[in-house]
């Protein structure tokens, strides 16, 4: 019995948490936040972001002030710890622009001017490993990830260590950039956003897992049928755009009339992208803390928190 309770906010409630907080983002700089068809409007910053934002800044700093509790109860030098944020939901569903615009808003609170985001793509395995596992048509899927990798570096940045580096993930060629490696410096808070972020551990796999380590975390939800068709829209937007690069891993796509394309898309979705949503992502949806729900129009019309 799940026994968990939630409180349920429309988006007009949730608008009104916002209190004062100002908008710090302009229209110019939104626009560069936005993902493929995510048209993302001021107003839902407004009305969605910034409240998650003033509830962020306050929980960053209910967090500072019990680590100086425990640091004091345990007569060691006072630390500042990284606040961890952990992002998930579906492909297509708009997670990577709900990190972004998060980034930016809570850079600009005062007390946390250095909020780093990474993407677990960088913690896939390269394609030529996952072509010797066999796992290619389940990428994205638990087992295509290094998971360990992820839970130590995780656990290095909550440790404070001085500098952590990730490998860099490239859309364009569908894999790892060889020798290519982001460096993490000690952030105030970090977003970890990917599919299956939120995952427990496995009783095959006993020990911590990476979701152990967040402070926060979010889930973009949304009903299937609209994942599947933004993520047509995606898939033929691509096509005319990254898929027209020749160094794309996607280039064969290209030529696609509209027709091939979208049932190439639809394929893809069912095949893949729908049975981990089903089996692996969607499971997770209740561990999130605060779930931010999307209706058909791409907008985000309800929040709920976890009540804790």
């Amino acid at each position: 019995m799940n026994r968990l309770r939630r409180a349920v906010f429309s988006r007009d409630q949730w608008a009104q948490l916002r209190d004062n907080t100002p908008l710090t983002l302009s229209e110019a700089e939104l626009a560069r936040l936005r993902g493929i068809d995510d048209q993302v409007a001021l107003d839902e910053v407004a009305e969605v972001y910034l409240p998650l934002s003033r509830l962020l800044n306050l929980a960053v700093g209910a967090a500072g002030a019990q680590m100086r509790v425990t640091d004091m109860f345990l007569g060691r030098m006072s630390r500042r710890v990284p606040y961890v944020i952990g992002i998930a939901g579906s492909v297509a569903v708009g997670k990577s622009t709900t990190s972004r615009v998060l980034r930016a808003l809570l850079g600009r609170w005062p007390d946390t001017p250095t909020v780093e985001l990474v993407t677990t793509d960088g913690f896939l395995y390269p394609n030529a490993e996952l072509e010797r596992r066999g796992l290619m048509e389940r990428k994205g899927f638990p087992e295509s990830y290094d998971r360990r990798a992820l839970l130590e570096f995780v656990a290095d940045v909550k440790e404070g260590k001085p500098e952590v580096s990730t490998p860099v993930y490239s859309h364009v060629t569908y894999d790892i950039v060889p020798g290519e490696r982001k460096v993490v410096s000690q952030p105030d808070i970090l977003l970890v956003e990917g599919l299956n972020v939120l995952q427990p551990a496995q009783p095959t796999e006993p020990g911590p897992f990476v979701s152990d380590f967040f402070d926060f975390s979010i889930y973009v939800d949304a009903a299937g049928e609209d994942v599947e068709r933004w993520y047509i829209s995606r898939f033929l937007t691509l096509r005319d755009t990254v898929f027209s690069d020749p160094a794309s891993y996607f280039h064969h796509y290209a030529d696609l009339t509209e027709r091939e394309a979208v049932d190439t898309a639809r394929s893809i979705w069912r095949r893949i992208n729908a049975v981990n949503l089903r089996e692996n992502i969607l499971p997770t949806r209740d561990r999130a803390m605060c779930v931010l729900r999307k209706g058909p129009s791409h907008e985000i019309e309800q929040v709920s928190l976890r009540e804790w």
